[in-house]
Formats: structure tokens, sequence, C-alpha cells
């Protein structure tokens, strides 16, 4: 039987990266791949997209279905994770329908509490909520480029099959964080909440040899949550789970617009 689902896959570590790979490789389980991925590493991109210059793409790979996998194609662009997941859903729009879920990741290193903030894996994830379709954001709580993703992988299955037999409401998208350990000490999965904390000392000044100021981005994590907080995804991540936390892409307050609305007056 022809398999007729149809898979987006991007991440914000660029089209090289293992993690995307990987994720690739395990969605064709699912049904027919499509890989748009930036060229080059956009972490920290968050939502942005390109504006002032020309996106550029170029096919790197095609494979057709065999033995029980779906196709795969393979493209990298000159832009950011959104303006990815954007081409990506305008190239199936040109073919006359959407995919049936994008899939962000398997990002190298945690999106959880601040992080989703500036993620650009999860800015493509957005993006593409935007659009109706179902769309996840993955990750692992490790940077180290030949990181394990036996567990990533192990649950990230879980999700995507739910994702695909059952959908995500209107305007959610998931952020889904696995912890860097080996999958059989991996304790289940946690829905929870976007944790709360921010980055301390940040930049590290520097100065050129012909006296010119500079700046690294370096900074500290700085948990600001309760001790222990069961719900902070962070906190999850810590405890040895996976996290799930459903963001929207509507970020009105909707309680506190009725606050200010009746407490506030203007002449």
């Amino acid at each position: 039987m022809e398999n007729t689902r149809e898979i987006l896959v991007t991440n914000d570590d660029g089209y090289s990266a293992l993690g995307i790979r990987v994720l690739a490789e395990m969605l064709r389980d699912y049904g027919n791949v499509t890989v748009v991925a930036p060229r080059e590493p956009q972490s920290g991109k968050s939502v942005s997209l390109t504006l002032d210059k020309p996106l550029m793409i170029e096919l790197l790979g095609e494979h057709a279905a065999e033995g029980g996998k779906g196709s795969l194609r393979a493209y990298s662009l000159t832009g950011t994770p959104a303006d990815c997941a954007k081409l990506g859903i305008n190239m199936y729009i040109h073919e006359g329908r959407l995919p049936d879920l994008l899939v962000s990741g398997i990002n190298h290193g945690s999106n959880a509490s601040a992080a989703s903030i500036y993620s650009g894996t999860l800015g493509a994830a957005e993006e593409g909520t935007l659009y109706g379709v179902p769309s996840v954001g993955l990750s692992v709580n490790t940077h180290d480029p030949n990181a394990d993703f036996d567990g990533s992988l192990f649950y990230g299955r879980k999700v995507v099959e739910r994702v695909l037999a059952e959908g995500l409401r209107p305007g959610i998208y998931l952020n889904v964080n696995v912890p860097a350990i080996p999958r059989d000490d991996i304790r289940g999965i946690r829905f929870g909440r976007q944790g709360l904390g921010r980055w301390i000392k940040e930049f590290d000044h520097r100065i050129t040899l012909r006296g010119k100021h500079y700046f690294w981005m370096v900074g500290e994590f700085e948990d600001l949550d309760d001790p222990g907080a069961p719900d902070a995804d962070h906190h999850i991540v810590d405890g040895g789970y996976v996290s799930i936390v459903p963001h929207r892409v509507d970020t009105t307050d909707y309680g506190e617009m009725e606050r200010l609305g009746a407490e506030w007056t203007f002449d």
C-alpha cells in the first residue's frame, strides 16, 4: 500500500547536523519526507524571516520510497528556520496540498524554559502552525554534535504517532525536550509548562589589539522557578523525563486583557 502521508522536516542547526539526519530517516517510516533546512546554523533566530535578500535553495539528494519507507528529498536554504518552514510549505501548496506534519529538530540543546522564546527550532514549528500544519519541535538536552539520539527517536516516535493519529488543536504546537541520558534511564513523559528563567552575565567584553571593543554572547542560566517545581519543563527534563509543553501562536493573555479594559481608563 502506497504511503500518502507527507512530512516536512527542518531545524536550526543546519542541514548537516546529525540530529536532522536521524530524524528524517526515522520519519520515513510514517510517510514521504521533505527536508528544507538552513545551509548554516541558525540558532536563536526564533520566527525571524529573511526579507532583505533572495533565498538560495539547493537540492541535496533524493531517495525513492522503498522497503516500507517513504521517499526522501532534501534541500538546503540560505535562510532562517522559519524561512525553511515557509518555503517548504509553499512547495507543498504549489503541489496542491499541505504536509500532514512538520517536525523541527532533533535540536542539539535544550529548548526548555526561556530558550523556547529564542529558539529557531520552535520558530519553524510556529510557522507551520500558522499554516494549519500540526507541528512539533523536538530537542535533546546536549550540544554534543555526536549525541546519542536513541531516546529522542524512541520518544519522538510516540509523539509523532499520536499527532498523526489525533492531530493538534488549531494554533497549538508542541515543544518536546528529551534528557541526554541513555534511553532505558528515561523515566517517561510528562506534560508541563514553560519554565521560568533567564540568562545573566550574558556578554564577554573583549578588546582587539587595535583597541576596538567587542562582545561575545555567553551567559549563565538563572532559574526563577521554585526549586523542584514539578511542572516546569526544565525541571521535568532534569528529573529524567521527556517534557511536552503545548505552545500557542496566540500569545494574548485574555484575563489580563479583560482586567486592563475594566480598570484602565484613558481621557
